[in-house]
């Protein structure tokens, strides 16, 4: 058998650069590259690899965790079938890591981590950066990357590569089990030589197949929604990474059932298509909310149906409400007691079209998703047009930045009260317009998560947009967008602090305690006067251009000056941020506490002990496929 006698390191750039996959004929390789910052744990391994394979590019970051989600931005705006790799040093480079490993891992999306580790042999230790442990010798910070990753294993062995690294790739292209995958690299291990079978160096193409609905359950959804009055469509982030956006389209035109999009599944229709009621769940519209209360049948699309949009399991309210859930990940399908479709979102909706031919709602019921609809227009309309301060409104800003974006233009966001106002209010066009990471909702995602986003299609201008808490945690990627020549829009809302979870803070009670950024006041608390930080100098110092707007016209000049601009921009606008857009006909468990001394949070707990009983226990219904439909 022919081998190749190089080290694991050279072996594992090898291997990687001449992986593809292949959906529906179209194949196209899937490692991009690698990103990382060399420290001891790598460099002199897989960082030498890296360098004899200039067709296999090395990216420097800023910092650890946004080159995860630098990656996890490209996969998912490349639909998870394509991504980088992310390395890094032993220790603190490689904890640094965790955290966007978490976020990848919570939002289904493919990266592969690669940290340095501690010796293999151990005569060393304990080397620079390793945490001693009196129990046990096989243990290393990169063992914390268990319970964040989809697959973890540690490469004690130049051989042990050949059989891990096929592991990794059916994980990392597996529609239903990818995200994060670990395998960690102990250094010495990493320089070791190996006559490896030349085979590992072929070309692979991962097949990404289409699983197809199970018969009998096919015919027994079919028979629900035929039955079914109210019915409605969860759209979640399946239907976008499954390519089902013009089938759902279709099934939504021929049925007349409405659709309520996820964070993850917006832009699975276009806003204005007849049948989407918008944004469902706690950051939802009232329509697509009302429409949840009265289902009597839910069709569930590639969501896992978080907090978020069941509205902590407050939104189906239907005492006869059964769920049908088309999910590639049976995990997931199974959830509500649904009856599972455990298949291919595209597969199953062009099944279950098929099943359900001649089936529409009631002129009554679609009169009444016509005004749901023309009535959240008109709600948006609003807030966009409200003209308030200065400081002015984050609506107001959302609107400008709407207005300014073309249809193929991408909106980025994370953390803080945006996700929820831009769910509701932006305007999404096509698929892969509006990208939220709200699995993690990981503040210091956006910047980074916008590169990625960049560079899986450059054509497209992206705007990101961030809170000022969120840009102090992690801004120093825009640096990197300048080095590689990735220009993005970047607009800084200041509210002096952290407004989201502020105004969370005043609803149970507490008044916003320690969520402001101010000066440390008399009193020994924060609550002296505004802290003074300068965001146009902050990023002006990272290399981008930069100025502040203070009025609704001053941002929509610096909206339209970015257009203008050879390399990243930033406008940074105050807000107003007791100017809040509302929650519409929903709600979220967070417990109060059952005894305080406060008189607010003994009212806020009044309220949270009412609220709380409409929560549903959806899973303590009888098995599907147990029971015949129930006349509705």
């Amino acid at each position: 058998m022919p081998t190749r006698h190089v080290t694991m390191a050279q072996a594992l750039v090898g291997f990687l650069k001449n992986q593809y996959v292949e959906r529906d004929g179209v194949e196209n390789r899937f490692f991009e590259g690698a990103w990382g910052i060399f420290g001891h744990g790598i460099i002199a391994g897989l960082g030498q690899a890296l360098q004899q394979n200039p067709d296999f590019p090395y990216y420097l970051c800023r910092n650890e965790q946004g080159a995860v989600h630098i990656a996890t931005a490209f996969a998912k705006a490349r639909k998870r079938k394509s991504t980088f790799v992310c390395t890094s040093s032993i220790g603190p480079g490689a904890t640094n890591m965790i955290t966007g490993a978490a976020t990848a891992t919570v939002n289904r999306i493919p990266v592969l981590l690669l940290p340095g580790d501690i010796f293999a042999r151990r005569n060393v230790a304990p080397v620079l950066q390793q945490i001693e442990s009196e129990h046990t010798q096989d243990i290393s910070v990169n063992d914390a990357f268990k319970p964040v990753s989809r697959y973890w294993d540690r490469i004690y062995r130049p051989d042990q590569l050949i059989c891990s690294l096929p592991e990794a790739m059916r994980v990392l292209t597996s529609p239903a089990q990818t995200g994060a995958v670990t395998l960690a690299l102990p250094q010495d291990v990493q320089a070791e030589a190996f006559d490896y079978p030349e085979e590992l160096f072929q070309k692979r193409v991962w097949h990404i197949a289409r699983p197809e609905p199970e018969g009998v359950l096919l015919a027994q959804a079919a028979e629900w929604i035929r039955a079914a009055r109210t019915p409605l469509i969860v759209a979640g982030g399946g239907v976008i990474y499954s390519e089902a956006t013009e089938v759902l389209a279709r099934f939504a035109v021929q049925t007349g059932i409405p659709v309520g999009e996820t964070q993850a599944g917006k832009g699975s229709l276009p806003f204005d298509h007849p049948q989407n009621l918008g944004a469902i769940g706690v950051t939802g519209t009232p329509g697509a909310n009302l429409a949840a209360r009265e289902a009597d049948v839910v069709i569930t699309i590639g969501t896992r149906l978080s907090d978020f949009t069941t509205a902590s399991k407050t939104a189906f309210q239907n005492p006869l409400v059964r769920f049908v859930s088309i999910n590639v990940a049976e995990f997931d399908a199974f959830k509500h007691a649904a009856l599972p479709l455990v298949c291919d979102a595209r597969v199953g909706l062009e099944r279950l079209a098929t099943a359900v031919e001649g089936y529409r709602v009631s002129p009554r019921y679609a009169q009444s998703i016509a005004g749901w609809k023309a009535r959240w227009e008109e709600e948006t309309d609003r807030i966009f047009g409200v003209r308030h301060g200065p400081p002015i409104s984050q609506g107001e800003v959302i609107g400008a930045v709407s207005r300014a974006a073309r249809p193929q233009d991408v909106i980025v966001n994370a953390a803080g009260s945006l996700p929820g106002d831009l769910h509701k209010l932006w305007r999404t066009r096509w698929p892969g317009g509006y990208h939220m990471e709200y699995g993690n909702s990981c503040m210091g995602y956006e910047i980074a998560g916008g590169l990625g986003v960049k560079m899986a299609d450059p054509s497209r201008d992206v705007y990101v947009m961030v809170g000022d808490a969120s840009y102090l945690m992690m801004s120093s990627e825009i640096v990197t967008s300048i080095q590689e020549g990735y220009k993005l829009n970047v607009v800084i809302l200041d509210n002096h602090g952290f407004s989201s979870i502020g105004g969370l803070s005043r609803a149970v009670g507490s008044g916003g305690f320690g969520t402001d950024y101010r000066y440390r006041g008399k009193s020994g608390q924060l609550d002296g006067g505004h802290l003074p930080v300068d965001f146009v100098k902050l990023a002006g110092g990272l290399g981008a251009y930069a100025a502040r707007a203070t009025t609704l016209a001053e941002v929509e000049q610096g909206l339209e000056a970015m257009r203008g601009h050879d390399r990243t921009s930033v406008v940074v606008v105050e807000v107003d941020k007791e100017m809040r857009v509302p929650g519409y006909e929903s709600w979220w468990d967070v417990p109060i506490s059952e005894v305080s001394e406060m008189e607010s949070i003994r009212q806020a707990r009044a309220q949270y002990e009412v609220a709380v009983e409409k929560e549903r226990y959806h899973e303590i219904a009888a098995p599907p496929g147990c029971v015949e439909p129930k006349a509705v």
